[in-house]
C-alpha cells in the first residue's frame, strides 16, 4: 500500500514537472513563433477574462480589458525577462490589474458600471433572505472597494492566488498583501453587517 502511493505520488510529479515544462517551452517559443503565441493566448485568456469580470461586473468591459492585456503582451514581450509559467501568469496579472484600476479611474466609467450592476441586483433579488441576496450585497461591497482592495479580494478568493503569489503580481511584500487583504475585508464586514448579513470568522488574511 505504502510502495503504490508513492509509486502514485511519483507519477503526479512526473506529470505535473511534464506539464510546467511545456508550458516554459510554449512561453520561449511564443516570443517569436506566432503559432505558440496563438497556444499561449488560449492557455491564458479564459483566466485572464475571469480576473477582469470579476472586478468589472460587464462582459463587454472585461473583454475589451482582456484584449488591450494580450495587446500589452504583445508589445512588451520581446524586453520580457520571467522564468517559466508562475513568473509569466504574475505578468499577465500586474498589466491586467494596471489596465483594469486605469478603467476605474474614469469616474464616470465606474460609476457607469456601478450604477449597471445595481440595477442588476435589484431586478435579480427580490427575497433578501435568500442566498442570491446576500451573494448580491456581498458583490456589491467588493465593487464599492477602491481598485486596490478589490485587486486582493479578487486575487485571494476568486483566482486561488497564495499571498506570496499575490505579493508577485502586485510588487510588495507578502506582509503589504496580507495588511491589504486585512483591510478590505474588514470593510466588506463593515458593510455586510450593516445590511445585515453574518460574516464568517476572520482567518482567511493568513493563508
Amino acid at each position: 500500500m505504502i510502495s503504490g502511493t508513492s509509486a502514485s505520488q511519483r507519477t503526479t510529479g512526473k506529470r505535473d514537472n511534464n506539464h510546467v515544462a511545456d508550458d516554459n517551452k510554449i512561453i520561449a517559443e511564443a516570443r517569436y513563433d506566432p503559432v505558440a503565441f496563438v497556444r499561449l493566448y488560449r492557455k491564458f485568456y479564459d483566466q485572464i477574462f475571469r480576473y477582469c469580470a470579476h472586478q468589472l461586473f460587464d462582459r463587454n468591459t472585461a473583454e475589451d480589458i482582456t484584449s488591450k492585456v494580450f495587446l500589452k503582451v504583445v508589445q512588451n514581450f520581446g524586453r520580457l525577462n520571467v522564468n517559466g509559467q508562475p513568473q509569466f501568469r504574475n505578468w499577465l496579472y500586474r498589466i491586467a490589474t494596471n489596465e483594469i484600476n486605469n478603467h476605474l479611474r474614469k469616474r464616470t466609467a465606474r460609476d457607469s458600471l456601478l450604477k449597471r450592476f445595481g440595477k442588476q441586483t435589484n431586478d435579480d433579488t427580490d427575497d433578501p433572505e435568500s442566498s442570491a441576496e446576500k451573494l448580491a450585497l456581498l458583490k456589491k461591497a467588493i465593487f464599492a472597494l477602491k481598485p486596490k482592495y478589490q485587486t486582493v479580494i479578487t486575487l485571494r478568493f476568486f483566482e486561488n492566488l497564495k499571498l506570496t503569489e499575490i505579493a508577485a503580481v502586485l510588487g510588495c511584500s507578502p506582509g503589504t498583501a496580507r495588511s491589504r487583504l486585512a483591510r478590505a475585508l474588514a470593510k466588506i464586514r463593515k458593510k455586510l453587517t450593516a445590511a445585515g448579513v453574518t460574516t464568517p470568522a476572520r482567518g482567511a488574511e493568513n493563508d
